[in-house]
């Protein structure tokens, strides 16, 4: 329940499960490291998550199945913290990014390429210079769409009076 409220973007709902007087019972360090998971999420921090995951390590990795979600949940916030990061420059270096994200810089340029094929941000990776170029959102013109639908509307029109026009002869 912990995790699912995590996973829902609800983190703080954990420390009010968690205080109740039926989850005192289950208390222990599975529920202290779903608490401080709660807590790395609630503040998008990466490094309180990857503290957590170490220092519970047993806890958090022996099961497949919260491994599979926090290994979702730290891709979720990584691409969060990389938009908000990313979001004032046009251009910017790699290098700058993984710095202010505190990562190394392999795995921050694959996650970016990644969210620039999933279309989460409109850019490109310049490997060579190591620069990631942000692209504005453009908006889609619709004059184009439009003009095509009002031809094949015509196109219909002229059918039908070539029609009728060949029943009056």
């Amino acid at each position: 329940m912990l995790l699912s409220k995590i996973m829902l973007n609800l983190p703080e709902d954990v420390h009010s499960i968690v205080s109740g007087k039926l989850a005192l019972r289950y208390a222990g360090r599975e529920v202290e490291a779903m608490k401080r998971i709660a807590q790395a999420s609630s503040q998008r921090s990466l490094a309180d998550f990857q503290t957590t995951l170490t220092n519970y390590e047993k806890e958090l990795h022996d099961d497949l199945i919260i491994r599979a979600h926090l290994d979702t949940l730290y891709d979720n916030m990584l691409e969060q913290n990389l938009c908000r990061i990313i979001e004032p420059y046009s251009r910017v270096q790699v290098a700058h990014i993984s710095e202010i994200i505190k990562l190394e810089m392999g795995p921050v340029e694959k996650k970016l390429s990644q969210m620039i094929l999933d279309k989460k941000f409109n850019g490109i990776l310049d490997q060579g210079e190591g620069v990631l170029i942000v692209f504005e959102n453009t908006t889609v013109d619709k004059t184009y769409e439009s003009a095509l639908e009002t031809i094949q509307n015509m196109g219909k029109v002229v059918d039908s009076l070539y029609q009728k026009a060949k029943q009056l002869s």
